[in-house]
């Protein structure tokens, strides 16, 4: 799955947000850094994050983790990933007890 359409759209929401001036990301050391450039407070920047991370993984296998990092004068700086949950997806025959068949 390519997750740079799913961070497009996510950044594109986030931009299109009337008080958010800035939303980018970097990856640094392969790790992606959200920089959001607001004059909101915390609470209402990661409720932004949460509503749109979620838009954009709408019908997608996905999930997406948040962490907050720093703040920089009006620049607010999360840990923000879009990842594939680790679970078993197929029966693999060998009789276990978390096995798909199993999950109603």
């Amino acid at each position: 799955m390519d997750l740079s359409v799913i961070w497009d759209d996510f950044i594109e929401y986030l931009r299109a947000e009337p008080d958010i001036q800035d939303a980018t990301v970097k990856k640094i050391a392969g790790i992606p850094f959200l920089y959001v450039d607001t004059l909101l407070d915390k609470s209402d920047v990661e409720y932004l994050i949460k509503k749109w991370s979620a838009r954009a993984m709408r019908g997608k296998r996905l999930h997406s983790d948040t962490i907050f990092f720093r703040t920089q004068s009006s620049i607010f700086v999360y840990r923000h990933r879009f990842y594939v949950p680790q679970e078993k997806m197929f029966c693999c025959g060998n009789l276990c007890v978390d096995c798909v068949r199993l999950k109603q």
